[in-house]
């Protein structure tokens, strides 16, 4: 970890909680996710903060919307906790992913129908974003993590959800695991050693689309799941949309993007009477405006109106140029169409003074040396 900004990934069961206690000398951090599924969702974050207060460990708490739809709620939990994961500022983010869990995974992947990429499990180390994800207790067995656990005293939530067999992998842990160890006590680590065969073995045409679904943190979908997402994906349609593990995948101009599958929030228009900064949760980050000289928009042109897009807007950004409909600068700056419908635009009464990526109107432009503003459109997300 020499170098780099780490941070542990922490529930609060007695996995993280071991995982954090080997390397809570070491500088790290500890994030812990707010799902607010469970009842005791404020107790668990209470229990996280008492621990990092009590071994001087940094933490953040990150609270979460889990999506409705899409493939269940525990691939929707996972989306929603890999998202946060990759708004925080650490480089490296620690899981506690152990043996048994790489069990589980495979065992359940396969019984889904997946190739190669699925037989192969969790890696060691993969790629989230621009961040790598780091699982050091991958081969630790889960009875090692309890008896290190009680052998140093640790303390540890229980997630009353582990009781459920409605959950794909607490069946598999509850009932159909117990039943294949009585006939192959070994079947963990012989699952997960050839999960290991398996990650030196993947190939074929869509190698691709698996490493990209692997670096957003993605598990592998069946076979026939893939077939279908490399149709939709490659029939060349500007809003092509598939869904995968609480996730949306579309494709523009070649481009493969990805994003959660949350539901857009409602937003009203918001007033700007000169503000710094103007924080807009429902779209996902704050507008800024910097104060300039000759430049950006007229400071005598306040308040403006923040407003989404409606249909037939027009903007002259280069006063050199015609006059042209928001929707032909749009797609003259790459912008796909998904993102258009949700990107704060200023106005002032019913014209159109200024759009993210494409500029300030020439008619609301600040003259030479005249006091401006530029405004930047930033996501938190």
């Amino acid at each position: 970890m020499r170098g780099k900004r780490a941070a542990v990934a922490l529930s609060g069961g007695v996995d993280s909680v071991v995982l954090l206690h080997l390397l809570k000398d070491q500088g790290v951090k500890a994030i812990h996710v707010h799902h607010g599924l469970s009842p005791n969702a404020d107790a668990w974050a209470q229990f996280c903060r008492e621990l990092c207060k009590q071994w001087k460990v940094p933490l953040t708490v990150r609270r979460v919307r889990v999506a409705k739809a899409g493939e269940g709620p525990e691939a929707a939990a996972r989306a929603a906790r890999y998202s946060a994961f990759k708004r925080i500022k650490e480089d490296q983010i620690f899981v506690a992913h152990h043996l048994d869990d790489q069990a589980e995974t495979v065992l359940m992947n396969l019984l889904r129908g997946a190739g190669v990429a699925g037989a192969r499990g969790m890696q060691p180390l993969s790629r989230l974003g621009g961040k790598k994800l780091v699982r050091p207790l991958l081969d630790v067995a889960r009875e090692e993590i309890l008896a290190y656990a009680k052998k140093h005293r640790l303390g540890w939530i229980e997630d009353e959800s582990n009781a459920q067999d409605k959950f794909t992998r607490n069946f598999v842990r509850r009932q159909l695991g117990p039943l294949i160890a009585s006939r192959f006590p070994a079947w963990k680590a012989s699952v997960a050693r050839a999960a290991r065969h398996f990650s030196k073995q993947e190939i074929g045409a869509d190698r691709l689309l698996r490493a990209y679904l692997r670096e957003k943190g993605l598990k592998a979908p069946s076979e026939a799941k893939l077939v279908e997402m490399l149709k939709q994906l490659t029939s060349r349609g500007a809003r092509t949309l598939v869904e995968h593990e609480g996730m949306r995948l579309r494709v523009y101009r070649g481009r493969l993007a990805v994003e959660p599958a949350a539901p857009e929030a409602p937003f009203a228009p918001l007033r700007w009477q000169g503000e710094r900064q103007l924080a807009i949760p429902a779209l996902g980050g704050e507008l800024r405006f910097r104060r300039s000289r000759g430049k950006g928009i007229d400071a005598k042109h306040k308040p403006l109106l923040v407003r989404l897009r409606a249909g037939g807007e027009r903007l002259q950004p280069d006063p050199r140029r015609p006059r042209r409909t928001l929707k032909n600068l749009f797609q003259e700056a790459g912008v796909p169409p998904w993102q258009r419908e949700r990107l704060p635009l200023l106005f002032s009464g019913e014209t159109l003074v200024w759009a993210p990526g494409l500029g300030v109107d020439a008619a609301y432009q600040a003259r030479a040396k005249a006091p401006g503003v530029l405004p930047e459109w930033r996501e938190s997300r």
